[in-house]
């Protein structure tokens, strides 16, 4: 079987025998969704890669120590290593979140309703990508981290909940007010997140 068409158990398992190709395999099917939520998250490019990097060795560290559990989701398993590391980063830089409307090249929201846009609707895609990204850095830190985890993360509610110590509900919670001040946000700013010309 063609190492693509593997799931990430069987990769896994293919590595820990000795199939190095195996291993390029998981870190290339996972490698931008772990660099664009560290990323989103730092909001500089070369730390995020030095992040991405870090967190891949762990991972691979982990995998090979036999730490990683069979049961878990891969992905969000590697989702949670980069958040930690990012909080580790920031606790030790004693530093806050950087708010900035800079472009991303990293395509967030790849979906087929987008990619056959014209020019004229992938600008005011882009637009509203950059609008939502910067009225999420708004929202109150417990809020902002369950967006994150959850629409950037790809993270199930149960998964957040688990990497931020607290109840389902209390993450349900978290992003019930996200939404609601999200909202508010939108119509304070008096903003248009629509996609007039799709």
């Amino acid at each position: 079987m063609k190492p693509n068409y593997c799931s990430d158990k069987e990769l896994l398992n293919d590595f820990l025998n000795g199939n190095s190709s195996a291993l390029e395999t998981l870190i290339k099917r996972h490698e931008r969704r772990v660099y664009t939520y560290i990323l989103l998250m730092v909001r500089k490019p070369y730390l995020a890669e030095d992040l991405t990097q870090e967190a891949f060795v762990k991972a691979i560290n982990s995998v090979r120590e036999g730490r990683y559990a069979e049961t878990n989701r891969f992905q969000p398993w590697l989702i949670r290593i980069a958040h930690n590391l990012v909080i580790d980063y920031f606790r030790k830089n004693k530093q806050y979140r950087e708010i900035s409307n800079d472009d991303y090249e990293a395509d967030l929201f790849n979906t087929p309703r987008f990619s056959g846009m014209n020019v004229e609707q992938k600008m005011i895609y882009e637009r509203v990508l950059a609008e939502v990204r910067m009225l999420v850095d708004l929202l109150p830190n417990d809020q902002k981290e369950v967006v994150m985890l959850r629409y950037y993360g790809d993270l199930s509610f149960k998964e957040i909940a688990d990497l931020t110590n607290v109840s389902i509900n209390t993450a349900l919670g978290r992003m019930r007010y996200a939404l609601m001040n999200l909202r508010k946000l939108v119509k304070e700013k008096d903003l248009s997140l629509e996609f007039e010309s799709i």
